[in-house]
């Protein structure tokens, strides 16, 4: 009985071994298709992306946009040219937690199983979810630029803007991998979602997204200092507002790569082998 079950991965290499670079882009570009159309089916899921942008900015602007606002030398205006940027950087990565959530739930209705059964390539399932997630990133990221416009947002770089959304996606599909990795070892969604919250709300609040850092313990302080959101953040900022962005950018660029060359191996074997 050993003898039959122990190879079951290999058929799943092996396919995969005769797929062409063009055959994984038809097969991913398919997956996307589908994907935008159970979206198209199912618009409650396209929820987050719009209320988040849209709450987050208005309670963070009028709940505590005066009060920080006075501590960085101004008031509600000069809170909302400091926060929007960093709104970018958290939806970067609250967004990318859902890619785990539907991939774990795709699992469970037994649309992976056929996935599985068809001969498609295993890594353009996942880089398919990755590439609808990032269009629902730059849907929720319009909704927030329109709504921070409303607050009184002023764009002084429009070319800084389109380079910090590009570092966004670039940030958030890294830590896609990681979410993807969640939903394949994972039971259920809720507890991707558990873990993910877990994860998010310590590094977000820990950072220089919402407030500056410098009035935090030192301890805090060392922790922001490493914390990707807080150089995706900073970097935002000089984008958009044209300040310096030499080392923040290239430190959130080597997070990102760090994390996908480690994090992506990971996903696509977990996947290929997952029982």
């Amino acid at each position: 009985m050993s003898a039959v079950t122990a190879p079951a991965a290999a058929p799943d290499v092996q396919a995969d071994a005769r797929i062409t670079l063009r055959g994984h882009l038809r097969h991913t570009g398919a997956l996307v298709r589908r994907n935008l159309l159970w979206i198209r089916q199912d618009p409650e899921s396209m929820f987050d992306a719009l209320l988040m942008p849209i709450v987050f900015t208005l309670l963070f602007v009028y709940v505590f946009g005066g009060s920080i606002g006075m501590a960085l030398g101004g008031g509600q205006e000069r809170y909302v040219q400091y926060v929007i940027p960093g709104m970018l950087a958290m939806m970067s990565m609250t967004l990318s937690q859902g890619v785990g959530t539907g991939f774990s739930q795709d699992f469970n209705s037994g649309v992976m199983d056929r996935f599985r059964s068809l001969p498609i390539g295993r890594g353009s399932v996942l880089f398919a979810k990755i590439a609808v997630e990032l269009a629902r990133m730059l849907f929720s990221t319009v909704i927030l630029m329109i709504v921070a416009v409303l607050v009184g947002f002023h764009i002084t770089h429009w070319l800084g803007l389109i380079a910090t959304v590009g570092l966004s996606a670039l940030f958030a599909s890294s830590i896609m991998w990681i979410f993807l990795t969640l939903g394949v070892v994972l039971k259920n969604a809720q507890s991707v979602q558990a873990m993910g919250f877990l994860v998010l709300f310590p590094l977000q609040f820990g950072s220089s997204i919402f407030a500056p850092t410098n009035s935090m313990p030192g301890w805090l302080q060392h922790f922001t200092d490493y914390n990707p959101l807080s150089t995706l953040a900073d970097s935002a900022r000089g984008l958009m507002t044209g300040g310096a962005v030499g080392h923040s950018v290239w430190v959130t660029v080597a997070w990102s790569v760090a994390i996908t060359v480690v994090m992506a191996p990971v996903a696509i074997h977990k996947f290929r082998t997952k029982s």
